[in-house]
């Protein structure tokens, strides 16, 4: 009889790609935004004046009466009404990482008994979760219960479909009864605030017209894929995410055969349905491909404004496991759910985007052009430098620790890719003389090797690189796959609106003591370029003598999760954020808090399964053959037999005994490791002592059971159950 890993593996081969005949590519024009209340459907539902009324308040953040929420929400329902939706909820974005909502019917009884379908600008305005049942880091407690969801007019209504029916979508914030935020949105809302204002004050230097600027975004997302029947049979992908054991494939991706490769037909088939469900929820999905391990995969969507962006991709993620399920597939988003080939990424795709449609980091052809864009360029490199072991700490994570700085992810250290040309034009800007006396925007360059045009592609591409910059943006490649990419988000943002203030306090001073508005801005970007040279690396972000080197030029290296976290609570940064209104002191040191919790944690669940896995599986196995081949030599000692004919069956009892005894005592080590991590109250403490006492065990048990896995192999053993448990992969 076949074990059950065996039949989990039969099934997932013999899966038929029927779902391709279901399955059918729609043109994109035909069903993008179907299932959204964009703005030019709003404009079918509401009058000239609440429409104009609402512009205001999505496009000048003016504050919006509950008469408006009335109108619109009447507005809202008849569009969902008319989709064959029964339910709406406020859809939002809890400190969990994942995304939240409560359904409530728009059907009610009148006073006649009646039923009536009812939505109000109140419903729509706010409702009210449990707020001590969330993450809060202790601004909520248990027997503090209250807390309140309100709408983001700025991010559209969508209907979600399931199986099961359809819900009205309502995008909202989440904030505690004393008014702090516990979510994602609240805070980002407030950066993405803090940098147009900042943005728009500087880009006024060069053009009187930029009233607004806008922060973009474009979120990459990598994946793996796995069959449903092979993740179920296996615990530690269930609980964890990952695989805690495993013996490696004799090929994995060192013949770089899938990257980009033909897409499998079974593959495809779940891409085309999750892009036509994406689509109509107005995410645009542009790009799919093969990544560079095998059963990992890539999606894209175009660029977007940054909050709507950034819940596209929640609504990605949860779309990609509904989908997944359809196909027989579960969607891993860990950022490393396999040792020994690549991790998963979201890169982050950030620039700024003025109202009159100039990108800021993209470069241009005159002077002046290009004065604007080294303003803005050499300021994201010095908040960049000024700031690294923020931006370090807004990517850790337990499951990230994993990827970072292996097989094409970029290392712990915080650096910047520029590519030579632009590297070489900042040296030249640098280093170059400027006359005392400038009458014009030509003179400006005299004197100065003067900026060549600068074409879109002007750049490399670092893997290597952390924080790149290429051709009209920044790319973020450090944050992790399964990351709400609002806290990075929301960290540069600040960091860069922070910078854009000092240098226009510096420019204005030299301006009010008579220099030339050009030549002062010049002056602050030459200062800005030396004090920021460090943080710029063109080399291999892997090799040892980088971290040599970035030591030496001051740059930090910080590898585990809980140091990185520390940067939060630091009093420059608690200043930086309440400064800008972006966290209060007490916001901040809340998620210094649940961050530290949640990695805490993660690693107490991984100890627990590796622990199960070894007590109630492996050992057991091990203890059954051992049995087998203790039969086995007393049988031919009964027959009389010499010991030379049963000498290696002892031998095998003997290296067996050894390494589960130790698996054993290992596992019974790290249980006694946990009881002394958990000892400690302060939340710090408990999350280093995870990672410094309990983590190194892991190591430790998997090293016995990669012996045993050596010893299966040299024998071949006959015993299908532990040859399974031994061999996952």
């Amino acid at each position: 009889m076949s074990s059950p890993r065996f039949k989990a593996t039969e099934l997932a081969i013999s899966r038929p790609v029927e779902d391709m005949e279901k399955v059918e590519s729609l043109k994109a024009t035909s069903i993008y935004g179907k299932n959204v209340f964009t703005i030019a459907k709003m404009k079918d539902y509401l009058s000239k004046s609440t429409y104009k009324e609402l512009l205001q308040v999505i496009e000048e953040g003016t504050k919006f009466s509950r008469e408006l929420a009335d109108q619109i929400a009447q507005a809202m329902k008849t569009w969902a009404i008319s989709n064959e939706t029964t339910h709406y909820t406020h859809w939002f974005q809890p400190l969990t990482g994942t995304t939240a909502e409560k359904h409530d019917a728009f059907f009610e009884p009148d006073d006649n008994g009646e039923a009536i379908e009812k939505f109000t600008g109140d419903a729509l305005a706010q409702q009210e979760p449990d707020a001590s049942s969330f993450p809060s880091g202790g601004i909520r407690n248990t027997f503090e219960a209250r807390g309140y969801t309100a709408w983001d007019p700025s991010s559209p209504a969508f209907i979600f479909e399931t199986a099961a029916g359809k819900t009205l979508c309502i995008p909202t914030v989440f904030v505690s009864y004393t008014g702090e935020s516990l979510d994602y949105k609240a805070p980002l809302l407030k950066a993405v605030a803090a940098v147009d204002k900042a943005a728009t004050d500087v880009a006024q230097y060069f053009d009187k017209s930029v009233t607004k600027v806008n922060a973009s975004l474009g979120i990459e997302q990598e994946y793996f894929l796995v069959d449903l029947s092979l993740f179920h049979a296996r615990p530690d992908l269930q609980h964890t995410g990952r695989t805690l054991f495993g013996h490696m494939s004799a090929k994995g991706q060192q013949l770089e055969d899938h990257y980009f490769g033909a897409i499998p037909e079974r593959v495809l088939a779940y891409m085309v349905d999750l892009e036509n469900e994406a689509l109509k929820l107005g995410i645009p999905l542009k790009t799919r491909h093969n990544e560079v391990a095998p059963s990992q995969f890539e999606c894209a969507p175009m660029y977007e404004e940054i909050n709507l962006a950034i819940d596209h991709n929640q609504l990605l993620m949860n779309l990609m496991e509904q989908i997944a399920v359809r196909h027989h597939f579960k969607v891993l988003l860990h950022e490393k759910p396999y040792s020994g080939i690549n991790g998963s990424g979201k890169h982050n795709n950030w620039s700024l985007i003025t109202n009159t449609g100039i990108n800021l980091l993209s470069p241009g052809k005159t002077p002046k052009n290009n004065l604007m864009f080294l303003t803005f360029f050499v300021n994201t490199i010095k908040a960049v430098y000024e700031h690294a072991d923020l931006l370090r700490a807004s990517i850790a994570s337990h499951s990230n620790d994993h990827r970072l700085g292996a097989n094409e992810a970029p290392p712990a250290i915080i650096s910047i890719f520029l590519g030579s040309q632009l590297d070489e034009i900042l040296e030249e800007v640098e280093s170059a003389r400027v006359a005392k006396k400038v009458k014009n925007d030509a003179n400006l360059w005299h004197g100065i090797p003067k900026i060549p045009d600068l074409k879109l592609d002007n750049t490399d591409r670092n893997r290597t690189s952390p924080f790149a910059f290429t051709g009209n943006k920044f790319e973020f490649r450090a944050v992790g796959s399964s990351a709400n990419s609002a806290l990075p988000m929301i960290v540069l943002n600040a960091i860069v609106a922070n910078q854009l203030i000092e240098f226009k306090t510096e420019v204005d001073k030299q301006i009010k003591k008579g220099t030339k508005k050009d030549l002062a801005l010049l002056n602050v970007i030459r200062k800005y370029i030396k004090e920021s040279k460090a943080i710029r690396f063109e080399g291999n972000g892997y090799s040892e003598e980088w971290a040599i080197e970035a030591e030496a030029r001051g740059l930090s290296n910080i590898k585990s999760t809980p140091k990185a976290l520390d940067v939060y609570v630091k009093e420059e940064n608690l200043i930086l954020f309440e400064k800008l209104g972006i966290y209060t002191k007490r916001e901040s040191e809340a998620r210094h808090e649940i961050l530290l919790e949640n990695f805490f944690k993660k690693l107490q669940i991984e100890a627990r399964v590796i622990g199960e896995v070894v007590t109630s599986q492996i050992a057991p196995v091990c203890f059954i053959y051992q049995n087998e081949l203790i039969e086995n030599v007393k049988g031919l000692k009964d027959l009389g037999l010499p010991k030379e004919a049963y000498s290696s069956q002892i031998n095998l009892v003997e290296r067996i005994s050894k390494h589960t005894n130790l698996i054993l005592e290992k596992a019974e080590e790290m249980r006694q490791a946990r009881k002394r991590a958990n000892a400690n109250e302060d939340t710090r403490e408990l999350a280093i002592a995870y990672d410094e006492i309990v983590k190194p065990y892991f190591d430790e048990i998997r090293y016995h059971v990669n012996k045993l896995e050596k010893i299966v192999d040299d024998n071949k053993w006959p015993l299908p159950k532990l040859r399974e448990l031994l061999f996952l992969r």
